[in-house]
């Protein structure tokens, strides 16, 4: 742990470096045009990228119409895992699809929020949650119909109509097959990526985690997802630990391996503490690791060579013993680096928390609902990885890239910190390196003021720049005289620094979404609110789109174009005995921004 003591014991040469703030070295020809910080890269920009973790909106706690759920379009999120409400059922779950024996129907509220996603430029996995009362209860007599669960109810629930008990039986397995190929028939050409619910080697398993249990279930669930959808893709899902013989036992039982997708796990090194992310790989589980378990699935008799990885629940909570939200905003970006380095696809854990549930406020990039003036504002790190998403999102791991510096050796000895470095490639061609140490940061955010000089090879910059990736700050700086691959003085943080070429941020600064929309009848008309926010917007763009009370939707029809900032609108164009629904989203000179939400009126036939 490197501590501010550490320049007692420092290298005079490595010592002698060490100033406030940067080196004067940094200063750059005013001439180039660069932007001083991280312009934002929006959802709809990018072709392959990081995922967030989400409970759908619902009401009274995380509310549709609050600015929260646009915000992940806004800070450039590709990915999105949804199926779980504060850890309990969420919409898309058995308990909700199927409430009423033999009967399986969606929300209208699923089906907005899918095509929110969809239409947002979004990608998205399901965890499909393996219990419903009507069927897997473990009382001795089942309802017909149910209710779902509020969102208020946690592992370990053993109640005897919880929704944790698993299908066993064969009648149990084919009732969840039903549902499965249900939801994989319907949200066909939405969602291709179906994972089956959740942490199975913990207690969200009644009555115990079973791994030979989870393994029959995975071989039905493999099957019914291909056989309804050849193109859609197979995950399995989520597992707790990185215990490699829970995930053989499972896989010997299931014997599905060259039908597995996608192989998924989570990680919180350290559970309720602050423990920096690499210690995923470096003693965090003792003899497992999330490493150790990929080699184990890469190897496994049968398995596909083109098996994808997700860490799709990652994340450092500041609440936890001895971290804060300084920690948070410098270890998340540093754990996504890390997988990306790895080719691991990482989900951070989560948008924001419903509030009504167990965990209260912990969780979330954004605060929940606590009514307190906090109330859906981003926490630091919901800006650490905005940047994140817009540096390294669409680039792959080059290893070809090397990282090297003469100080180094001499700063591992003194301070005990391994240096963290990665090269990637856009899919453009332009190289972007990542470098920290791996400390265990300390609350406050405090860390010494250290800096050495690095050699990058074959990454064809010519005119670098430096990015903090916390901040994102972005400062020119210039190479050695008499090189084109060495930088001096170069600062070394706890905390993600990025070398790449002043020419790397050519994508336009879209909008952001409008939020918080709503509307409400007066007299004949439908009149409209909403929320602008930043980007620099120069109008809007109001689209509806007429369904009759039987649920026949049209297409969605530009309604109006309002070039100022308006925050409302009447639309008196409204056939009567219809359903409508709205949506608006923001436009500047390089294009249009996420639409915001989607908000519904009945209009009454008299």
């Amino acid at each position: 742990m490197i501590r501010m003591s550490l320049k007692w014991q420092l290298p005079a040469v490595l010592w002698a470096t060490i100033c406030i703030g940067f080196p004067s070295q940094l200063t750059a020809d005013d001439s180039r045009k660069l932007p001083d910080h991280v312009p934002p890269k929006r959802s709809s920009q990018i072709q392959d990228g990081f995922g967030i973790n989400s409970d759908l909106p619902r009401e009274p706690y995380l509310p549709w119409n609050r600015w929260w759920w646009t915000r992940m379009f806004d800070a450039g999120f590709k990915w999105i895992r949804i199926g779980q409400y504060e850890n309990s059922s969420d919409r898309t779950s058995w308990d909700w699809i199927e409430q009423k024996r033999g009967v399986l129907s969606s929300s209208q509220e699923l089906e907005d929020q899918v095509d929110s996603l969809v239409d947002n430029g979004v990608d998205i996995q399901v965890q499909l949650l393996y219990g419903n009362p009507m069927y897997t209860a473990a009382a001795g007599k089942m309802p017909d119909a149910i209710t779902p669960e509020p969102g208020s109810f946690h592992n370990a629930d053993r109640s005897l109509y919880s929704v944790f008990w698993p299908p066993k039986t064969p009648q149990q397995i084919a009732a969840f097959n039903r549902y499965v190929k249900w939801m994989v028939e319907h949200f066909h050409d939405r969602i291709h990526y179906w994972a089956l619910w959740n942490e199975q080697d913990i207690n969200y398993w009644n009555p115990v985690p079973n791994a030979e249990d989870y393994g029959k279930l995975l071989n039905s669930f493999v099957q019914v997802v291909h056989d309804t959808d050849r193109s859609a893709k197979v995950i399995y899902g989520g597992q707790a630990d990185p215990s490699r013989d829970f995930t053989k036992r499972a896989l010997d039982t299931c014997q599905c391996a060259s039908e597995i997708d996608v192989y998924a796990y989570h990680t919180y090194p350290g559970y309720g503490q602050n423990l920096n992310p690499e210690a995923m790989d470096y003693g965090a589980y003792l003899t497992e690791s999330p490493k150790l378990l990929r080699e184990l699935v890469r190897t496994y008799p049968g398995i596909r060579s083109d098996v994808q990885f997700f860490d799709d629940e990652f994340n450092s909570i500041p609440s936890w013993k001895g971290s804060d939200e300084s920690v948070q905003a410098k270890y998340v970006p540093r754990g996504l680096v890390y997988n990306l380095a790895a080719g691991v696809k990482t989900f951070v854990w989560l948008l924001a928390a419903g509030s009504d549930g167990n965990e209260y406020d912990d969780f979330g990039l954004i605060h929940g609902m606590t009514l307190h003036d906090t109330d859906f504002t981003p926490r630091p790190v919901f800006h650490a990885l905005q940047n994140t998403n817009a540096l390294f999102s669409d680039t792959k791991f080059d290893p070809t890239i090397e990282i090297s510096s003469p100080d180094l050796p001499a700063l591992r000895r003194q301070a005990g910190v391994p240096f963290m470095s990665f090269g990637f490639h856009s899919r453009s061609g332009k190289a972007i390196v990542a470098y920290w140490l791996a400390a265990h940061s300390l609350p406050g955010n405090v860390f010494p003021p250290l800096y050495a000089d690095l050699a990058l090879k074959n990454t064809g910059i010519s005119h670098p720049v430096l990015v903090d990736v916390v901040s994102g700050e972005i400062k020119p700086v210039e190479w050695k005289n008499g090189t084109r691959d060495t930088l001096q003085t170069l600062p070394l943080k706890d905390s993600v620094m990025a070398i790449t070429d002043e020419s790397y941020f050519d994508w336009p600064v879209l909008p952001e979404a409008p939020s918080s929309l709503a509307v409400t009848m007066s007299g004949n008309s439908a009149k409209l609110t909403w929320q602008v926010h930043g980007g620099d917007p120069k109008g809007l763009i109001l689209e509806r789109r007429m369904e009759s009370m039987a649920g026949g939707a049209s297409r969605w029809e530009r309604v109006a174009k309002l070039e100022n900032l308006a925050t409302e609108y009447t639309d008196s164009v409204v056939a009567k005995g219809s359903q409508v629904a709205y949506r608006v989203r923001a436009y500047n000179d390089a294009g249009e921004s996420a639409y915001s939400n989607i908000a519904r009126v009945a209009i009454p036939a008299r």
